[in-house]
């Protein structure tokens, strides 16, 4: 098992990308709290995977609020004793250019997708030092690497998550605390759905868009931050895993 012994806490845990982390985390041995405003759903993933054998717990989370990331870490520690990794993976999109896009737009899409991350990497920041070092891994996206025409507030704010992941990277690799982000491409999630809502044309989109000819799945991007939690990646800090179909290779 990759994670025997490390205990996680995943935002956004509650479906999509943040769900098949938790459950890919928990079937490799690690103990995992699943973290979100959907409280409901949340729940409902922790009970699965406890019904397979894993070991996971939920826990409501406003990424926002910087008491509610307290109160989260604290329960994490509390129930299992520790944290070695943290998934900032909650995050929302919406879209626009420039000029369409409201200061309230703004301010809502950096609130939930910059803020949060900050957040979460800063209460984190002390108990993982507690444990000897762990592993951040920040879920930003290809528009986090080039420009999109489509958003505006959100590509700004998943360029944000990509150099505050260098910034922590830098600042606490000496006591073993390892930061990395994560790009994913169209990935076939609810997200996807708001983005493009119907059905074959975003398959087509997807399809056209990446070399490989198909949108990702939740599990593509799970692989890549379990291997971003292991100790297979010991020597990566402060580095991009893109994870996108060959989108930004053409």
């Amino acid at each position: 098992m990759r994670l025997k012994g490390k205990v996680a806490l995943i935002t956004g845990g509650a479906r999509g990308q943040g769900a098949a982390e938790a459950r890919l985390f928990a079937k490799e041995g690690a103990r995992v709290v699943i973290a979100d405003i959907l409280d409901d759903a949340g729940a409902k993933v922790a009970a699965e995977i406890g019904e397979s054998g894993g070991d996971a717990a939920y826990v409501h989370l406003d990424v926002t609020s910087e008491d509610d990331w307290r109160e989260a870490v604290a329960e994490t520690v509390a129930r299992y004793g520790r944290l070695d990794v943290l998934v900032n993976n909650a995050g929302i999109w919406r879209g626009g250019t420039v000029e369409e896009t409201s200061v309230e737009e703004w301010d809502l899409i950096m609130d939930v997708n910059a803020r949060g991350v900050f957040l979460g990497t800063k209460v984190a920041i002390a108990e993982m030092r507690k444990a000897g070092g762990g592993s951040i891994i920040n879920i930003s996206s290809t528009a986090g690497l080039v420009g999109s025409p489509r958003s505006t507030a959100y590509t700004a704010s998943k360029g944000a998550v990509r150099l505050l992941t260098k910034a922590t990277a830098v600042q606490y690799g000496k006591d073993g605390i390892r930061a990395n982000s994560i790009h994913p491409g169209p990935i076939d999630t609810d997200m996807a759905v708001q983005i493009w809502p119907d059905e074959k044309g975003r398959a087509a989109s997807a399809a056209a868009r990446t070399v490989i000819g198909r949108m990702g799945t939740p599990e593509d991007i799970a692989y890549g931050a379990l291997y971003l939690a292991s100790d297979e990646s010991s020597f990566v800090t402060g580095s991009e895993l893109v994870i996108d179909g060959g989108i930004t290779a053409q």
